[in-house]
């Protein structure tokens, strides 16, 4: 039977060669999204060490950067060349889209703020 961290080992290492496989569009959008995902995690922090006292700005905060990730993954789906669902969709449209949204999400972030 494999010990518990060797097979963590092959599991990594078999992730980080199918990764490298991804093309350079998808890795940047995966970039995208984690720094967005970093930056709502840095707010909580904040939060939880100073305090709340403007909690409409601290969710603002929050939810711009969790839309923000939720809407640059959906941009990858749509980018991503092995998906069959938007074979048709030009990645143009696809970013299009993305910046549509994004300007109506942070223009409902912005009404929130008050």
């Amino acid at each position: 039977m494999p010990k518990p961290a060797g097979d963590a080992k092959l599991l990594i290492q078999s992730l980080t060669k199918a990764y490298a496989a991804t093309p350079t569009n998808l890795k940047i959008i995966d970039l995208y999204v984690v720094f967005a995902v970093a930056t709502a995690l840095v707010q909580v922090v904040y939060m939880g060490i100073v305090g709340s006292f403007p909690f409409n700005s601290f969710l603002s905060g929050v939810l711009s950067c969790i839309g923000t990730a939720v809407l640059g993954v959906c941009l990858r789906i749509q980018v991503n060349k092995d998906n069959k669902e938007f074979k048709d969709l030009p990645p143009e449209r696809a970013f299009a889209d993305f910046v549509l949204r994004n300007l109506v999400l942070h223009l409902v972030i912005m009404n929130f703020l008050g």
